[in-house]
C-alpha cells in the first residue's frame, strides 16, 4: 500500500469521525425530510412534464390518424368519379399518413408507460414521505426519551460518586450511635432495667406464697362448720413472737 493511499484513509477516517460525532440526529432527521420533500417536487414536475409530453404525442396521433382516415376517404371518391390517378395519390398520401400514425403510436406507447411508472415512483415517494415524518416524531419522542434517562443516570451515578451522600452516610452512622450510647445510658441509670423489675416481681411473689402458707399454718383445725376460738394465752404468745421478730428486723 502507497502512502498517498493510507494518508487518504487515514483523512477519510477521520472526517468521517468528525461527521459522527456533529451529527445531530433531530437535525438529521428534519434535513431528510426536506430532502425527500425537494425530490418530491422534482418527480412531481417529471411527471407533469412527461404528462405534458403524452397529450402532445396523443394529438399527434390522433391528427395523423385522422388525416390517414381522411385520404382514405378521398381516394374511394376518386375512384368512383373514375379518376384513377387521383384516386392513387390519395392512397399515396394515405400511406404516408398511416406511417407516421405508427411512428407516433410507438412513440405514445412508451410514453404512456414512462408517464404509468412515474406516477407510481410519484405514489411511492409521498409514501415514505409520509411514514418518514410519522417516524421521525416517533424517533424524536423517543431521543428526548433517551436523553432524559441518560440525564438521570448521570444523576444517580454523581450522587452515588460523590462526598455529600458519604457524608450523610457517615452522619446517620454517627446517629444511630448515639442512640445506642443514650439507651445504655438510660438502662445503666434505671438499674437493671426490665429484666431486673421482673425479678423483683418473682420475689414478691414467692414471699407473698410464703406467707399465706405461713397464716394457713397457724390458723386452728377447723371442726364442721364452727371454728373454736383462741385462747388469750395462744393469743400472748403470737404477739410477743411478732414483737421479737420486728426487732430482729429493725436490727438488721
Amino acid at each position: 500500500m502507497g502512502l498517498f493511499d493510507r494518508i487518504s484513509r487515514v483523512v477519510r477516517a477521520n472526517v468521517n469521525d468528525m461527521v459522527s460525532k456533529a451529527e445531530d440526529p433531530e437535525k438529521v432527521l428534519e434535513q431528510s425530510i426536506i430532502d425527500m420533500q425537494e425530490d418530491l417536487v422534482q418527480l412531481r414536475q417529471a411527471v407533469a412534464s412527461a404528462i405534458a409530453t403524452q397529450k402532445r404525442t396523443q394529438q399527434q396521433y390522433n391528427q395523423a390518424n385522422s388525416q390517414a382516415s381522411q385520404w382514405h376517404s378521398r381516394a374511394q371518391l376518386a375512384l368512383q368519379k373514375g379518376d384513377e390517378s387521383m384516386a392513387r395519390e390519395a392512397l399515396q398520401r394515405k400511406k404516408t399518413y398511416s406511417e407516421t400514425v405508427a411512428k407516433v403510436k410507438e412513440s405514445l406507447d412508451s410514453q404512456t408507460a414512462q408517464v404509468e411508472n412515474l406516477k407510481r415512483n410519484l405514489a411511492a415517494l409521498e409514501g415514505k414521505i409520509s411514514e418518514a415524518k410519522a417516524k421521525k416524531d416517533m424517533l424524536k419522542a423517543r431521543m428526548a426519551a433517551a436523553k432524559t434517562q441518560e440525564q438521570l443516570n448521570n444523576t444517580v451515578g454523581s450522587l452515588n460518586n460523590s462526598g455529600a451522600m458519604a457524608a450523610f452516610d457517615r452522619m446517620e452512622e454517627k446517629v444511630l450511635q448515639m442512640e445506642a450510647r443514650s439507651q445504655a445510658a438510660a438502662e445503666l441509670a434505671g438499674g437493671g432495667g426490665l429484666e431486673e423489675d421482673f425479678l423483683k416481681l418473682e420475689a414478691s411473689s414467692d414471699i407473698d406464697d410464703e406467707l399465706a402458707a405461713m397464716k394457713a399454718e397457724m390458723l386452728p383445725p377447723s371442726s364442721g362448720n364452727n371454728q373454736l376460738p383462741a385462747s388469750n394465752q395462744d393469743s400472748s404468745e403470737v404477739d410477743a413472737e411478732l414483737e421479737d421478730l420486728r426487732k430482729q428486723l429493725d436490727k438488721t
